[in-house]
């Protein structure tokens, strides 16, 4: 039987151990937190992750919490219309599930195989030619015919074997939170839409009906507010009150969800991203390998929603590749199927981050007459990209 150890317990580590146990892997999952736990936010995914989940056999659970989320348009803290709402394919639409759902779901597809582990820090890489892989905590070494490194964008794995991919600032911060029907009485079931300033970004959008998220216990409103400059240190009290006054007066549903959001509710995050992308994502060792997953391969800012999505088609890809090749060779195809695919991702990406962080009055202007061209080109453009993606052939 071959065994995997995978790194990292979040959505990527959990989406690929599932992939690997149900292809007949012994997996072991290691998870440097005492308890694996979601976020209590939401993510979006856009079509290319939703086929990656059904490529995984996740497809039912995904369905079953999931919401579609409309083109809502762009407008300016004004409320002037930057982006008027329009139609969308319906096979083009992203859709919107609370992370704790999706959680839940890829749980669930773990199955038997699959030991996992908390409280485990890996420190260290055995990347010996000719040796099987192992990571190790300091006390023990799990050794195995296949790591993956699903550790996030401070990957230590990804440290040692692609030393030359730096963590940099992306030059903002962001803020998440859910809020229960209950507490937003007065607003519509159908919110959704984008709001952009000068460096600030506030997108909203609805968890399924109100009183509840079709098959879901967690219902409510999703919104998101990135601002430019460094994290905040302050408490989660401080950060809202920060918040609010930031994107006072700014139109519905905007000021309503931050009134109703309470400071628990409040999740922060520094963006930070890899520049330059590793060289590789593949490394073959002795008779297996080591692969680089998700943030660990390709952290970017969340402009245009793909890190999750990207993460799944890593776990999707690399499934099928498994199971239609030697190990070693696996490892190669799947470098050569996942670098290509991120960087053209990526730069989609850091094109939408120079239009969503414009600051100053001259460049604004220049912005906002050109951005009813630009914006729809960019997002058609990585709508495009993503659309792209299919799995690999067996």
């Amino acid at each position: 039987m071959r065994t995997a150890v995978v790194v990292g317990g979040g959505l990527g580590g959990l989406a690929v151990s599932g992939a690997l146990a149900r292809s007949g892997w012994q997996v072991t999952l290691l998870e440097q937190a005492d308890r694996i736990r979601p976020e209590p936010t939401a993510v979006v995914l856009w079509p290319n992750g939703v086929r990656a989940l059904r490529a995984l056999d996740l497809g039912a659970g995904l369905d079953a919490v999931a919401t579609a989320l409309p083109d809502g348009g762009v407008r300016r803290p004004d409320g002037h219309w930057l982006v008027q709402p329009r139609p969308v394919p319906v096979e083009r639409l992203p859709v919107v599930v609370h992370r704790e759902d999706l959680h839940d779901a890829l749980i669930a597809g773990l199955g038997d195989r699959v030991e996992l582990r908390t409280g485990v820090t890996v420190r260290t890489v055995r990347a010996t030619p000719g040796a099987r892989p192992a990571v190790g905590d300091g006390r023990h070494l799990y050794e195995a015919d296949l790591v993956v490194a699903a550790d996030g964008v401070d990957s230590v794995i990804r440290r040692q074997l692609a030393p030359g991919a730096n963590v940099v600032s992306s030059g903002c911060a962001a803020w998440r939170a859910v809020i229960p029907w209950y507490r937003a009485p007065n607003l519509s079931e159908s919110v959704s839409g984008e709001i952009l300033g000068a460096g600030y970004r506030f997108v909203a959008a609805s968890l399924g009906e109100r009183g509840s998220s079709g098959a879901s216990s967690r219902g409510g409103i999703y919104w998101m507010a990135t601002a430019a400059g460094a994290a905040r240190p302050e408490p989660p009290q401080t950060q809202l009150a920060l918040l609010r006054r930031w994107y006072a007066g700014w139109p519905g549903p905007v000021e309503e969800l931050l009134a109703a959001t309470e400071p628990d509710d409040l999740v922060q995050q520094e963006i930070r991203e890899l520049r330059p992308l590793p060289k590789a994502y593949g490394f073959p060792l002795g008779p297996g390998g080591v692969v680089l997953l998700g943030d660990a391969a390709h952290a970017m800012p969340p402009h245009l929603g793909q890190g999750a999505c990207l993460a799944f088609e890593d776990a999707a890809t690399l499934a099928v590749l498994l199971r239609e090749s030697t190990l070693p060779d696996a490892v190669l195809a799947y470098d050569r199927a996942r670098r290509p695919r991120a960087a053209a991702v990526v730069r989609q990406t850091r094109r939408m981050s120079a239009v969503l962080q414009t600051r100053g009055r001259l460049a604004l202007r220049a912005r906002d007459v050109a951005l009813n061209t630009i914006t729809p080109r960019i997002l058609g453009t990585a709508a495009t990209v993503a659309a792209q993606w299919r799995l690999p052939p067996p």
